[in-house]
């Protein structure tokens, strides 16, 4: 599939990523990603029709006009391959003003890549892109209570549990972070 547009947004490479945000030709990657079991074991959506699919990668790519922020699609510098999303977006969720008012981070990473260290890197970019670009903000996160990789992960970044909530009928911790937190 062909992009009609040159990407709008930051490119971030650290010593083994490439991070961007999403175009059109990503979507075939993006979606295999989203179907898989064990990538999709913490979601609390369900399987992702092609349209959902599609939908939802637009979203992403409109966040960055939209905010000036948003997912970026994480790519293996050596061989170029997808393996994941990270990066701040504004959902909506309707959790309440406390959450919905600040960007919220989220990540998701390929099975292939779990376990490797690339969520921790890319995250550890976008909040450094994040804060030099829009300045120091609190942020939140959503995250299955059973993620304990995730929820690590969250500990790292500087996150810490503000509650619980359910979300799609699935239980959530909800966790912020301070605009001054340390990244361990």
């Amino acid at each position: 599939m062909a992009d009609p547009l040159p990407p709008d947004g930051p490119v971030i490479e650290t010593p083994r990523l490439v991070l961007r945000p999403h175009r059109l030709s990503d979507f075939h990657e993006w979606r295999a990603m989203f179907l898989d079991e064990g990538t999709r074991r913490f979601l609390s959506s369900p399987r992702p029709s092609e349209e959902d699919s599609w939908n939802r990668l637009l979203r992403y790519i409109g966040h960055w006009s939209a905010l000036g922020y948003g997912l970026f699609g994480v790519f293996d510098r050596a061989d170029g391959r997808f393996v994941g999303d990270v990066g701040l977006a504004d959902f909506h969720r309707g959790l309440g003003a406390a959450f919905d008012r600040c960007p919220e981070v989220a990540w998701i990473m390929t099975s292939a890549a779990h376990g490797r260290g690339y969520a921790t890197e890319a995250a550890r970019a976008v909040h450094d892109w994040f804060a030099r670009t829009h300045g120091p903000q609190r942020t939140v996160a959503i995250i299955d209570p059973n993620n304990h990789p995730s929820l690590r992960l969250a500990a790292r970044m500087g996150y810490h549990p503000t509650g619980t909530c359910t979300y799609r009928n699935a239980p959530c911790v909800m966790l912020a972070r301070a605009p001054d937190a340390d990244v361990a």
